[in-house]
Order: structure tokens, then sequence, then C-alpha cells
């Protein structure tokens, strides 16, 4: 079982490559079945209160774990086939959104960085 995102990635890598599946894995279907399985995850939570959705029980909270098994699954996938390393993705967006939102202009409210 993969327990870092490098081996995670490797281990899907691995399944699609013995399935052979990598000719179906454009960015363009890859991103397409991740907004899918992405709606699945909406779908869950649609017609639920907020205090609802932030108690799943057992199976609601396995389920969502699925979809967002899929989902991830298939951005860790347009990640590879783009070539693009997740984690240092992530940690310029991060750089990024400390400037736009800095802590004394937006603690506590959900403002657009926009809006001030």
């Amino acid at each position: 079982m993969a327990d870092s995102l490098d081996a995670l990635r490797n281990r899907v890598n691995s399944f699609v490559t013995e399935r052979d599946w990598a000719q179906f894995h454009s960015p363009k279907n890859l991103a397409m079945a991740m907004i899918v399985e992405a709606g699945e995850v909406v779908e869950h939570f649609q017609w639920m209160t907020e205090q609802e959705s932030r108690n799943l029980d057992t199976e609601a909270k396995a389920q969502v774990g699925q979809e967002l098994s899929d989902t991830f699954v298939y951005l860790l996938r347009i990640a590879e086939v783009c070539g693009i390393d997740l984690i240092e993705a992530a940690n310029k967006k991060i750089d990024l959104n400390a400037k736009k939102y800095p802590v004394e202009k937006c603690k506590g409210s959900n403002a657009k960085y926009t809006q001030y």
C-alpha cells in the first residue's frame, strides 16, 4: 500500500501501464473525468444542511472517501501527464495566496482579495 505521494503516484502509474490506459489519458480526458468525479462528491452533500455535511455517518464518509479518491487519482494523473510536481505547485500557490490574502487584511473574512 502506498504511504506517500510519490509511492501513490508510482502505484497509479503502474496500474495504468499494466492496463495500457495511458493512450486514453490526455490532459483533456483526465480533467473531464476528474470533474465528473468531483461532481459525484458534491452530489453526496447536495441536499444536506451545513451541520449534516459536517457530521457524516460511517457509510456516507466511506462513499465520499471513494469519490474523493477517484478525484485525487485523476488529479495525480493529470499532473503526471503534464509533468507538474504537485507538491512544488501547491507550495508556490500557498506562497502566492499568502501575498494575496495577508492575515492583517483577511483574518476572519471571506472577502476576495480584489475587495480590499
